[in-house]
């Protein structure tokens, strides 16, 4: 196999993002509902052996990078089996997990002798009462111990995702770059986005980067955009003027960089997607469970990108939002 994943536009494809499960141990408001949750039986589920052989066929494509999310990953079983399976394959350059934290001191370890260094962790607060309203959960102590853990283990880089939800988070945005400088820790500002479960999303609850820089830039230190990044990353990176660390910004609202993207997900029943956004998807379980040929598989994988769209189109009137929340399709 070579590299093929090319979309009509010209996109290159390396980057796989996989949700191992839809399960979750919080409920942000603005992913998912407080009750009546209908998880997907574990059978549907794909295994870690189904996992790790469509990996291996996209690497044979070209995919480098590969990131581990959910729903929650770390309330999967045996998951650092797993991330012993992938470190394994072969022309995977970066391997990362995306986590809420809550289970990470527990498993920091296991984590990182089976091979994973990057970590992004979930945490939009500092502020317990606030961490209370957004998760539903009283477990703010569990993710800073968390990510003092992994600090210490030597994890790195380790970032911190934070969702912007204007009239809610303003409070939260100069505190957390004051912990981001202190523990080395880089915070990536993430706009709030129409994935929500409840319908709860609107352009006026947005809280924009634009919005988010000027704050920064006002009341912890000048930034500096950093030049030369690459420019398929989701996060537009700045470094503080004073030098004392970095942040960056996914402004997939405001400053969308659809031009530019170079991932594919698969999510936890085995559906590849060409976006976050995506309406339409391909079912690569069943593919993986007839014990077809590899050739298969990775006919499905350019098959999708072949059919990428240009754009997600959330500022425009032809916008609609997916059928699947954004537990369901993996962050």
């Amino acid at each position: 196999m070579t590299n093929s994943l090319i979309d009509t536009f010209g996109r290159i494809h390396d980057n796989l993002r996989i949700s191992i499960t839809d399960r979750c141990n919080v409920r942000c408001f603005y992913c998912m509902p407080e009750e009546g949750v209908t998880y997907m039986p574990h059978a549907e589920i794909l295994t870690f052996e189904e996992i790790e052989r469509f990996v291996r066929v996209a690497v044979a494509l070209g995919v480098t990078k590969v990131r581990v999310t959910g729903g929650e990953p770390l309330v999967r079983k045996g998951l650092p089996v797993l991330i012993r399976m992938l470190s394994a394959i072969p022309g995977i350059r970066d391997l990362a997990l995306t986590t809420n934290g809550v289970l990470l001191a527990k498993h920091a370890e296991a984590l990182y002798e089976a091979g994973l260094r990057r970590l992004n962790v979930h945490l939009d607060t500092l502020d317990r009462e606030r961490f209370l309203r957004i998760t539903r959960r009283d477990e703010l102590d569990k993710v800073l111990e968390g990510l003092e853990v992994a600090r210490q283990l030597g994890f790195g880089p380790i970032k911190i995702n934070a969702v912007a939800v204007k009239n809610l988070v303003e409070p939260d945005i100069v505190p957390l770059a004051h912990f981001g400088r202190e523990h080395g820790m880089e915070i990536r500002y993430i706009e709030f986005m129409p994935l929500d479960a409840q319908g709860l999303w609107s352009r006026g609850n947005v809280l924009t980067a634009g919005e988010i820089i000027e704050t920064l830039s006002r009341e912890v230190a000048p930034l500096i955009e950093i030049p030369d990044r690459d420019a398929r990353a989701p996060a537009t990176e700045y470094r503080y003027a004073d030098g004392l660390g970095t942040v960056g910004f996914i402004a997939s609202v405001s400053r969308p960089f659809c031009l530019n993207c170079n991932r594919i997900r698969l999510t936890s029943d085995g559906k590849l997607r060409y976006c976050l956004f995506a309406i339409e998807e391909t079912d690569v379980k069943g593919v993986l469970r007839s014990l077809a040929p590899d050739e298969e598989i990775a006919a499905i994988l350019r098959g999708t990108v072949h059919k990428k769209w240009l754009g997600h189109e959330i500022n425009s009137s032809q916008f609609v939002a997916p059928p699947r929340p954004m537990y369901a399709i993996g962050g």
